[in-house]
């Protein structure tokens, strides 16, 4: 069967306006989302089309013969080298601002124009589905067989991550890649975070706190909900998993509470909305460096600004006190999970940007300075671990053990996510920080026992949201440009931030 060309036209043009260009990427799409949605209701009310269909993601082709560029401090906005360079999009009502800035860069940096046109990569019909619209529920066994003979489904090959871990190889003749991410991987990720959050994409916003604990989420609730009481507050709307609205100075959600989620979702997630985007989500990843690898490899395709983890962890130094901070400005990484994307000699460093903001945040919160806050803040070492019973493997007779190798690491506190957290932002581009609570310590017989653990959240909770809260304020006072720093770059970087 010869592909059903997809409605519309596809001659691909030039563009030295970044908004012409971006109207341009919206049609292309619109179309083939349009094709694909028509043909499929036809085929979910029992028609069958003569031939497959096929609809195409749009492209943006830059080239240039130069690597001049208007100002050598950006980290992003520019090609490494000489060249063809290129990348399918996906969803430009939803990253209509971010592609606007990636365009407006190109056309600035290299004094060239931005080619668009409709690329050769399929968009899967899964893809073109409305989120929460499940399309094997609507289709009987047959029909389900059937339609892949028809449509095109998502293909593992065209998501995969070797653009970002550096190991993708165009193929001779082949464009070189124009930003971490494929349309296709792009539309994966969307999908995906609805599924673990219980939110749209659509919420998230470009400041992400991660915790490992509830309590933290409880905290982050009550601070939603009294902003939205504040008709002065900054944040405009607060959203919960099943998609709760609650707009500011308004007393109920704006979707019906029969709406709220019977269940929450693995990690779910909550929104301080900000008109510009640049409010703060917060996450509850749960206990361990799998979620906190899936999770950031989600999110990370919405290009976040920064994200933060603030959880707990066990102190490892006699010195440390239950309720103590550690900023960590290292990380060792015992978690595997980002082994094969990211090799162990790779250093994940802290990044200043960073650090100074949350150290300046504690500051703030506590009002301890300089040599005082020493007291109550510790910084040093994170390591992260996949065992949780870490505590139980043999200490004698045992060529290495966890204890040894944390002493020699200098490490100064213990979790199982940090680290993950902090090297999944460094192979994707993504400014990171942790600042943890100790909450017990093991090798000094202070155990997390229900007693301890119920005294330390009454003491700790609020005040680390607080400082999680005031280091994003201090973040967003940034400029975008010093913030997404040249120290995630790679040799031969893409130009998308």
């Amino acid at each position: 069967m010869s592909p059903i060309q997809q409605a519309g036209e596809t001659t691909a043009r030039r563009f030295d306006d970044p908004e012409a260009a971006l109207a341009r990427v919206r049609q292309l799409y619109d179309d083939s989302i349009a094709t694909l949605r028509s043909a499929l209701q036809s085929f979910i009310s029992g028609e069958t089309p003569p031939g497959r269909v096929r609809a195409c993601y749009p492209y943006v082709r830059v080239q240039t013969e130069t690597v001049a560029r208007s100002d050598s401090r950006l980290s992003y906005g520019f090609v490494a080298g000489p060249g063809t360079y290129e990348t399918t999009l996906t969803r430009p009502d939803l990253f209509a601002n971010y592609y606007r800035e990636q365009f407006r860069l190109l056309i600035q940096n290299h004094h060239v124009s931005l080619e668009v046109g409709t690329s050769r990569q399929p968009i899967p019909v899964h893809f073109a589905l409305d989120h929460g619209d499940h399309l094997e529920g609507r289709l009987d066994h047959d029909r389900q067989l059937r339609l892949r003979d028809l449509f095109d489904l998502p293909d593992l090959a065209a998501m995969d991550d070797g653009i970002a871990n550096g190991t993708h190889e165009p193929a001779p003749g082949e464009p070189a890649a124009l930003a971490l991410f494929t349309a296709p991987r792009v539309d994966y990720s969307l999908h995906r975070l609805l599924h673990y959050t219980g939110t749209a994409p659509e919420h998230f916003q470009n400041f992400v706190l991660f915790t490992n604990y509830p309590f933290y989420i409880d905290e982050f609730i009550a601070t939603g909900h009294a902003a939205m009481r504040d008709a002065a507050s900054e944040y405009q709307a607060f959203v919960e998993p099943g998609n709760v609205i609650t707009p500011r100075a308004a007393g109920a959600p704006a979707v019906p509470p029969v709406n709220r989620a019977a269940r929450l979702p693995q990690m779910p997630a909550y929104h301080l909305v900000r008109g510009d985007r640049a409010g703060i989500t917060m996450v509850n990843i749960g206990v361990g460096p799998a979620n906190a690898k899936t999770i950031t490899d989600h999110i990370a395709v919405l290009r976040p600004h920064a994200w933060i983890m603030l959880g707990h962890c066990a102190g490892l130094r006699n010195s440390q006190k239950l309720g103590d901070y550690v900023l960590a400005h290292g990380y060792v990484r015992e978690d595997h999970v980002l082994d094969e994307d990211l090799p162990l000699w790779v250093p994940v460093p802290a990044l200043a940007e960073v650090q100074r903001a949350i150290e300046g945040a504690v500051a703030d919160v506590t009002q301890l300075q300089g040599y005082e806050l020493k007291r109550l803040m510790r910084t040093g070492s994170v390591a992260s671990t996949d065992n949780r019973n870490w505590e139980l493997l043999p200490l004698h007779n045992t060529p290495s053990n966890p204890q040894r190798r944390f002493s020699q690491s200098r490490a100064i506190a213990l979790d199982m996510e940090s680290a993950t957290i902090a090297a999944n932002g460094f192979r994707l581009r993504v400014p990171y920080g942790t600042l943890l609570c100790v909450s017990d310590k093991p090798l000094h017989g202070e155990l997390k026992l229900p007693g301890m653990a119920s005294q330390f959240y009454r003491d700790r909770v609020d005040q680390h949201l607080r400082i999680g809260v005031r280091a994003i304020e201090r973040l967003r006072e940034q400029r975008l440009d010093e913030l997404l720093s040249r120290k995630l770059r790679s040799f031969a970087e893409v130009a998308f931030q």
